[in-house]
């Protein structure tokens, strides 16, 4: 059974930082790239970032060029964002996901907040 634990988001101040979490479980997870996906209140899901199985050249959308670092640990079964110079559009659930996998946008999340 596939278990995707998000953690790390909260209250941020324009220009400040986060750093999500995503533990994973139920699947090999250093066979799969995996993404963060957000989602706004009014507005569609959208994949911010994604990286390869071993990790590697990472992909990015392009309001979160710059800003935004996804990294992943294969050990720990843990994928990360690094979330700089946030902005208030980036307020979001935040979600993980396997690429290809199904429930994108679904599940727990973590609240981000950008505001002064």
């Amino acid at each position: 059974q596939v278990q995707l634990v998000e953690s790390g988001g909260g209250l941020a101040q324009p220009g400040g930082s986060l750093r999500l979490s995503c533990a994973a479980s139920g699947f090999i997870f250093s066979s799969y790239a995996m993404a963060w996906y957000r989602q706004a209140p009014g507005k569609e899901c959208e994949m911010v970032a994604a990286i390869p199985s071993a990790g590697g050249s990472a992909t990015y959308t392009g309001s979160v060029k710059g800003r935004f670092t996804i990294s992943r640990d294969n050990a720990k079964n843990t994928v990360y964002l690094q979330m700089n110079s946030l902005r208030p559009e980036d307020t979001a659930v935040y979600y993980c996901n396997a690429r290809g996998f199904p429930g994108i946008c679904r599940g727990q999340g973590t609240q981000v907040t950008v505001s002064s």
